[in-house]
């Protein structure tokens, strides 16, 4: 089959809202009309309730309750709002997803989305709302998969657990193409800048492509650290095994090795987003 194929079931595509789609459009705009922004969120009451739900949580121990969107800017600031509207507004973008546990699926997104702020925090090649955006739809391709083709998708699975083929290696024969390519070309369709929609393409091989993109080295390091938190690695074996190409790439310095404790006790505080 073709990606064209995935992307014609339009009815089945990811419904994100038209502001969060704004939203990632604008990240680097020094043109950006962030209150326009915030009153187009605003609007929409569904993201709305959601954010507002979060902002007022335990988590983040406000003093008093925050009432609308416009408060929340100002308590919280445009950047931390940001991320909560995107994050929130994926989350919601489908349902009920045959053959995929959303929940686990978007904690998932949400913890890459996390370890790579972290990441790009300590290079100057990366901004840290592009490495935050990109780990939430670094495996949107996927999700596209499961929405457009279930039995292609369970069938991509079961060959993974009977033959112990990789992700890439069981799409590639069922598919012709990867999530990842199925990924960019569902950005590209959104409009998505292209560093975000590279990003996703590359992240698996961020050092076989020309020129390499330093989003896709934080998104491939992210992942590294997210799956060595899954598997509760040791600590030193994480240091030890961390792909010291793809640091160069990021244009991290590799004294980052000494920090990475921290990376690892990580959490996103967006869960209740994933519920």
């Amino acid at each position: 089959m073709e990606i064209q194929d995935l992307l014609n079931q339009t009815s089945k595509l990811p419904n994100v809202p038209e502001v969060v789609r704004e939203l990632i459009q604008t990240l680097n705009s020094e043109n950006a009309n962030y209150n326009d922004v915030a009153s187009k969120i605003a609007k929409d009451q569904t993201l709305s309730l959601k954010v507002l739900r979060l902002v007022n949580s335990a988590q983040f121990g406000l003093s008093r309750k925050v009432a609308s969107i416009d408060e929340a800017v100002v308590i919280l600031g445009m950047e931390k709002l940001k991320t909560l509207v995107i994050a929130s507004g994926f989350a919601g973008s489908v349902s009920d997803v045959k053959g995929l546990d959303t929940k686990s699926f978007w904690k998932d997104s949400f913890q890459v989305a996390s370890l790579a702020k972290w990441l790009s925090l300590r290079t100057e090649k990366v901004d840290a709302d592009n490495a935050f955006t990109a780990g939430i739809i670094y495996n949107i391709g996927r999700l596209l998969l499961h929405l457009a083709e279930p039995n292609r998708a369970k069938a991509i699975q079961s060959l993974i657990e009977e033959s112990k083929v990789s992700r890439t290696a069981a799409e590639l024969e069922r598919l012709g193409f990867t999530s990842q390519e199925a990924g960019k070309a569902l950005l590209d369709l959104w409009k998505f800048p292209a560093e975000l929609s590279d990003a996703v393409q590359q992240y698996k091989k961020p050092l076989a492509f020309d020129p390499a993109s330093p989003l896709s080295a934080i998104i491939n390091l992210a992942c590294y650290l997210n799956a060595s938190i899954k598997e509760d690695r040791d600590p030193d074996v994480v240091k030890e095994f961390i792909p010291k190409k793809v640091l160069e790439l990021a244009g991290i310095d590799p004294s980052i090795i000494d920090e990475l404790d921290e990376a690892l006790h990580l959490e996103s505080g967006l869960d209740a987003l994933a519920a």
